[in-house]
């Protein structure tokens, strides 16, 4: 079965950076957009980061923009994601996403697969 497990999360200062991953198995990784969303207590989950199947092409949230880089490695079948800069208010729980699908996309109703989600808590 397909399973997508983040790491990487963690207690950081603000102004800091931490490295998030998400390793894929169970699906052919090459042919998946991947996508990182996060969800605060009491908010809805949004979007963070959409990277295509070739790693050529990325989006992302206008929060994170200039902050946050998306990058994939397909031969190891991982997704990453590269948070600097990190403020009080990117504390949430980070999740990767997969979307078979040619398009990157920043709904989360349009991905497949989800993992379990890690925590990231900025302090003031």
């Amino acid at each position: 079965q397909v399973q997508l497990v983040e790491s990487g999360g963690g207690l950081v200062q603000a102004g800091g950076s931490l490295r998030l991953s998400c390793s894929a198995s169970g699906l052919t990784f090459g042919t998946y957009v991947m996508g990182w969303f996060r969800q605060a207590p009491g908010k809805e989950r949004e979007f963070v980061a959409a990277i295509s199947r070739s790693g050529g092409s990325t989006r992302y949230a206008d929060s994170v923009k200039s902050r946050f880089t998306s990058s994939r490695d397909n031969a190891k079948n991982t997704v990453y994601l590269q948070m600097n800069s990190l403020k009080p208010e990117d504390t949430a729980v980070y999740y990767c996403a997969a979307r078979l699908s040619t398009a990157v996309s920043a709904t989360p109703q349009a991905y497949n697969y989800w993992g379990q989600g890690t925590q990231v808590t900025v302090s003031s």
